[in-house]
Parts: structure tokens; sequence; C-alpha cells
């Protein structure tokens, strides 16, 4: 049986892995819609490559290109935020949603709002709009599989089991590139440093954020949201080796653990194919070359970003959303060297001093809160 499939974020590590996979497996998927930032001609080869019904480009300014690549097909093209939401509007069996930060979130609702099945791996929207995305989720009977590694590996552990029987969920983390740097190291951090992630091949601002440990922050936030176990029972333990993705201990002392290699294909191919399983012809993981799974508390002090993420959860109302707005605002900053490593985390903190708003409850007040605490995060940048 062929499934219709959109993929927004065509171009970046999770697209490239998802067409992939798709790609061995050709005959059981039509695409409908591909998207990318930019990156014009590479969109325009896999539009032509996986003969989808749409190519856009989410920068405007990149659909003259876009076009000339495409002249000839019978490819529709568009661009620009708005564009997105109606690619996204179009129906389809599955739609990964990989957009990098909270661009990806206006298309993910409207998606959401189609009734497609979502599998989500832009973590920044449940960040920003968890409440108003579970919502509409739950409004629409939506099916949202997870694709992030931790929590995809938390959804494999949770099935035929009871949430209620659930004592303690641990998000692991590799503790990134900088995990044994002093805080004076971490202080002269380049940005090449950063993205050099030692198991994971992924963009540059989740890169950074692995770096800095605000993706697992990020993730705690989402993991309370995916699976309401409450927040008292998710904890986040470093685990270097990204052999174990995450646990699940469960009232009878048993603790069940996804184990795989660090590759996204996994993951990703266990929402392609969910409930099914499919090949995904990844390296088989070998316990006994690897030799041993070493397990750390993380460091708050070294790496405040987890401590920040849980206080932004714990305070509610629109800290979660400003939390990732100014990490995003800081990374970009960090990236262009306008800003040292151990800054980041300094300047979303003052952001979350200075800018406490209420729960946004719709997807225009998230957007407004972003807004927002974009700016306030880039004068807190003037004031570093």
């Amino acid at each position: 049986m062929t499934r219709s499939i959109s993929i927004f974020g065509a171009t970046g590590s999770i697209g490239d892995s998802t067409l992939d996979l798709i790609r061995g497996d050709r005959d059981k998927w039509k695409v409908v819609a591909l998207s990318a930032n930019c990156s014009a001609e590479k969109l325009a080869k896999l539009a032509i490559e996986f003969d989808a019904e749409i190519a856009v480009v989410g920068d405007e300014n990149c659909l003259a290109e876009l076009r000339e690549h495409l002249s000839g097909t019978s490819i529709e093209t568009a661009g620009g935020a708005q564009a997105l939401v109606e690619a996204a509007r179009r129906p389809a069996d599955l739609t990964v949603a990989a957009i990098v930060g909270c661009a990806g979130l206006a298309p993910t609702m409207a998606s959401i709002e189609q009734g497609n099945t979502v599998a989500l791996a832009n973590k920044e929207a449940l960040v920003s709009a968890g409440d108003v995305m579970t919502a509409k989720v739950a409004e629409h009977g939506t099916t949202l599989l997870p694709v992030d590694s931790e929590h995809n590996a938390i959804f494999q552990c949770l099935q035929g089991n009871d949430i209620d029987d659930v004592r303690w969920i641990t998000l692991t983390a590799s503790g990134g590139p900088l995990r044994t740097k002093t805080l004076a190291e971490l202080d002269a951090v380049t940005p090449a440093q950063a993205i050099a992630h030692p198991n994971w091949d992924m963009g540059a601002k989740i890169s950074v954020d692995s770096a800095t440990m605000f993706n697992k922050g990020l993730e705690f936030i989402e993991a309370h949201h995916l699976f309401p176990v409450g927040l008292d029972r998710l904890r986040i333990i470093v685990h270097p080796q990204s052999v174990i993705h995450s646990m699940v201990e469960y009232r009878d002392g048993s603790t069940l653990a996804q184990l795989g290699p660090s590759d996204m294909r996994v993951p990703i191919a266990s929402a392609l194919a969910h409930p099914k399983r499919m090949d995904t012809h990844c390296k088989p993981l070998d316990l006994a070359a690897i030799g041993e799974l070493t397990f750390f508390a993380p460091d708050e002090e070294r790496f405040p970003s987890t401590k920040l993420a849980r206080e932004a959860v714990y305070a509610g109302g629109g800290a979660p959303a400003v939390l990732n707005a100014a990490n995003e605002v800081a990374v970009a900053a960090f990236l262009d060297g306008q800003i040292r490593f151990t800054q980041i985390s300094a300047i979303v903190a003052r952001t979350l001093e200075k800018y406490a708003p209420e729960a946004p409850q719709d997807l225009d007040a998230v957007l407004a809160v972003d807004a927002e605490a974009r700016m306030r995060a880039k004068d807190m940048m003037e004031l570093a």
C-alpha cells in the first residue's frame, strides 16, 4: 500500500535521513510536499527525484531560483511563511515536521489541524506552544509521533504499558563535545568546537544546543507535554556513549531502555513504519566493541541550561516560549561571533528574569510572546 508523506525541512539532517529511508522503499511512498528555508537547488533536485506535488521555500526571496530549477516540470512551487502553512494543510498520511526552531510552529499546527499524522522532529514547536499544540492534537484526533531519539525511545518503552505505572522517565544526554571542559575553557569555545558533536551528525543550531545542553532542557519540556507523568518523574542523566537513548522505570522496579546506534534513521524509521518496523540498513549495535556504558549526573554549574529549562516549565505561563526564543537568538549570535559561548545561557537567564508573560492561549499569542522575547534577548545581548 502506498502512503503519502510531506517533509518540512527536507534539506536538513532529518530531511536527508527521512528521504534516504524512503529512497530505499520508494514504491511505498507518494511525496506530497517538500520544503526548505532556501537551498533552492537542493530542494528542486529532491522534488524532481521524488516527484513531489509541491516544493516550498520559507524564504520568499529564494522562490525565483526554485522556479528556475523546476521550470519544465509539473511540480508546483511556492514561497513564504503562509505558503508553508498552505502546503501543510494538504492531506498526507504522514507529515514530518523538521523545520528548525519556532519557524516550524505554524506549519506543524496546520498539519495537526488537517488531521495528518505528524512525526515531530521540531522540539522548539512543542516547547513554545505545548499546551496549545496538545489541545489541537486532542481536538483533531491527530496522532503525534516523536522523532527526537530520546522521545522516540520513551515512546517505544511505553508501548503496551500503562503510563500510570511509570515511576521515572529518564532522558539520556551525550553531554556534547564540551562535556569535560572547565568553565574557563568554555568561555573561549569557538563555534567550530561547539558544533563538532562526537556522536551525532546534526545541523549547527541543534549541535550548539547539545554543547550547551539546552537541547536536553528543551527535551525535558517536550517530554512533559508528550508523556504526562508529572514533572517530578522526569530526570536527565549524562551518558556519553549515546547507546541508551532513554529509559522508563516502572513501579515494579523494571526499567525498559531503548538502545541503538547514533543514527537518526532509527527513530525516523520507527515513526515512518509505526506501528510496524522497517529496514534501515544502519550499522548494527556492537556492545562488545563499545565495551562499557557510563552515566553521570548533569553539571548545572558549567551547563546551567537544564536548570533554566526546568525552572521555566515549573514557572509555567509563557516562560518556556521565552526560554526557547531567547536561546534561538543567543545561539544565532554565538554562531555569528557576536557573543561568547558562556553568554548563551546568561542571555537566556536575563531574558527570563525581565519577561514573564501569561500563558499563550492560541497560535497568535504564542508567536507574539516569541517575537517579544526575541527583542528582549537582543537587548540583553547589547548589555552583555
